[in-house]
């Protein structure tokens, strides 16, 4: 009997030796594995794993406290269920990970003799199927490991606490340097990131500086050379021009009614009608010469000469190579241009006084209505467009402008029907300064729609004026087009016609481009108008590309042959027959006919015999102030309360 008893308690302290020397060498080998195992979560895999082995229970979890030790998320975990637990983040006072942080110090059953009554009676059924040991690191405190129920059922006991705390004293100084190789890490790798990072942006910013020079220096749309550029090259023609005693030609070619082409077409196509004429004139040039972009409608030639009377030559063949018609997607385009022409050194020797001169070149090729004009420094304005159009900007804050009105006659009563509005601009030597001037530098400023606002409530005033005298005269109006398709115009000349209580007779004067637009639209636009009491004509029919066709869509009563056809009509075959045609043509869609430009009374008889309906020009009157309309009438043989029915009652 006492035999078998000491069998017994030397079998006893076999297991208990083969489990320590199992557990030192679970000690060992964890200490060699993580040892040289730098990766934090590859270290957290390992210590789970012999942890559960080691105190033989079913899950053992890693709660890792956060840096502000507020809250903890269980980094690793080996056994059942962890893989729904792993990840979790818990607010630190939750739980047994909160206690262990509290009191730093081990949890297990041994534990609720230190607890209060309270604590114990909470924790009591618990006690016995979890165990938590803390991490504790060189200078904080990590985290835990946690066992939860032991293999087998049971309790963790004092032995497994000892080995658990034994094993987290042993792997904490591991996982601190894992975790500190971690933070190098990531700092390396945001260190690469920040370094390739850094390397795009340099890519970038050289990329974009590029890309900036080419916008400071570059036309976006035709890719030329900008204003910027153009003077930079200027001044190197300058320089080369003079070692080599060459003349330098500068040339400005500015596009006739492109706003209005453009507003018409749409700006799709007016980038297209720009860039073929930039291809246009690119190709027209030799290696010498160079072409620039100066502004929307404005491009500028630079060329080295040997004789200064070449520029002249180039100035034709560019207005002859822009005439040859442009097809784009729906019309064909035709366009004409006016040319400034300077020349170094003739008329400058430096860039700053070569550009003036070069802007009161084009200035003075509008005023003049010159195809080409050669600067020339006795009767050029030298200001400059900048301080033309600051001018302007003045005298209509002081109401220089004035209206004058040019009358109509309608033919076949020899009746004073009404008149055209024109705007004056009285200069300092009691002359005009040049319609044609004023009203291209408004319209290329922006100035044109508030100028014509002030026009159409000058005509208004004025009708209401003649009414209140006895005459009845229509008062016509020229307008852009860019006003019409104007969202706001609608209600702004509801507003306008109120104010003048509501009156009538007012003609809006429009030009043919109009009709590239959208006749859907535009016809709408029109009608809401026409409701409003206004008639519409359209002005310079010819020098477009519309058709007669396309005017039944809208509500035109009137249709104004330009001009240039009309002068000249008697001696030239082709002008006779566009004027004969027309007029057959617009009576046939209900569309009466006015022609302007009647200067002498051969033509007017002419246009009598034709049938066309109105006209006006020098042989009638020229524009006159509203005061000398009643002269008009009463001293001329045009009688509005006498009309004249046969033809030799027609003024000659």
């Amino acid at each position: 009997m006492e035999q078998s008893s000491q069998e017994e308690h030397v079998n006893r302290l076999e297991q208990e030796l083969k489990q320590r020397e199992y557990e030192i060498q679970l000690l060992t080998e964890t200490t060699q594995a993580i040892g040289s195992q730098l990766e934090l979560n590859k270290v957290f895999d390992i210590i789970a794993r012999r942890a559960r082995e080691l105190i033989n229970s079913e899950t053992l979890l890693i709660p890792i406290l956060n840096k502000e030790f507020t809250e903890y998320t269980y980094r690793a975990g080996d056994g059942e269920n962890v893989d729904e637990i792993v990840g979790e983040t818990l607010p630190l006072d939750f739980g047994v990970c909160g206690w262990v942080w509290r009191h730093r110090k081990a949890w297990w059953k041994g534990m609720l003799n230190e607890l209060s009554e309270e604590e114990r009676n909470a924790w009591e059924n618990e006690a016995g199927t979890l165990i938590m040991v803390p991490l504790m690191g060189r200078e904080s405190f990590l985290g835990g490991l946690a066992g939860i129920n032991k293999i087998g059922g049971g309790e963790f006991t004092e032995n497994d606490f000892h080995l658990l705390e034994l094993f987290a004293g042993q792997v904490a100084i591991a996982i601190e340097n894992a975790m500190v190789m971690e933070k190098v890490e990531e700092a390396k790798r945001i260190s690469e990131e920040y370094q390739t990072e850094l390397k795009s942006l340099n890519k970038r910013l050289i990329s974009v500086n590029h890309e900036l020079e080419h916008l400071t220096l570059y036309d976006q749309l035709t890719g030329l050379p900008n204003r910027l550029l153009f003077r930079d090259r200027l001044q190197q023609e300058i320089n080369i021009a003079k070692e080599q005693n060459l003349y330098v030609t500068i040339m400005i070619i500015d596009l006739d009614r492109f706003q209005e082409l453009n507003e018409a077409l749409g700006h799709e196509e007016g980038d297209l009608l720009l860039k073929e004429v930039s291809n246009r004139l690119t190709s027209s040039l030799d290696s010498k010469g160079s072409l620039a972009r100066l502004s929307g409608d404005e491009f500028a030639v630079l060329m080295l000469n040997n004789y200064n009377d070449m520029a002249l030559d180039a100035a034709k063949m560019f207005l002859e190579v822009l005439e040859e018609p442009i097809k784009l997607s729906n019309e064909s385009i035709s366009i004409t241009a006016k040319i400034g022409i300077t020349i170094y050194p003739e008329h400058g020797d430096d860039v700053q006084i070569l550009l003036k001169h070069m802007d009161a070149s084009i200035i003075a090729a509008k005023r003049n209505n010159e195809s080409i004009h050669v600067y020339e420094a006795e009767k050029d304005d030298t200001s400059g467009r900048l301080a033309l159009v600051q001018k302007i900007k003045n005298a209509f804050e002081q109401s220089e402008f004035k209206l004058y009105y040019q009358p109509k006659i309608e033919l076949v009563s020899g009746t004073l029907i009404g008149v055209e509005a024109l705007a004056r601009w009285p200069d300092k030597n009691n002359g005009y300064v040049p319609t044609e001037m004023f009203i291209s530098v408004m319209e290329q400023t922006g100035l044109i729609n508030e100028f014509s606002y002030w026009a159409l409530d000058s005509a208004m005033s004025q009708r209401l004026a003649w009414l209140k005298d006895g005459y009845d005269l229509k008062v016509s109006v020229n307008i852009p087009v860019t006003m019409v398709l104007e969202n706001g115009f609608v209600a702004r000349m509801r507003h306008l016609i109120k104010q003048h209580d509501n009156v009538g007779g007012i003609i809006l004067e429009i030009t043919e481009n109009i009709f590239f637009s959208d006749y859907e639209r535009l016809s709408r636009l029109m009608n809401n108008l026409q409701d409003l009491g206004l008639l519409f004509s359209i002005d310079d029919f010819g020098t477009g590309h519309s058709s007669l066709s396309r005017l039944r869509q809208l509500p035109v009563s009137e249709l104004k042959i330009d001009k240039s056809f009309v002068i000249d009509m008697i001696g030239n075959n082709d002008d006779e027959v566009i004027v004969k045609s027309t007029i057959e043509l617009a009576h046939s869609l209900g569309i009466r006919v006015c022609a302007e430009g009647v200067e002498t009374a051969e033509v007017m008889q002419q246009l009598y015999q034709w049938r066309c309906d109105i006209i006006q020009g020098y042989h009638i009157s020229k524009a006159i102030p509203a005061s000398e309309i009643t002269h008009f009438i009463k001293s001329s043989r045009w009688n509005v309360d006498e009309p004249v029915n046969d033809s030799d009652s027609i003024r000659s």
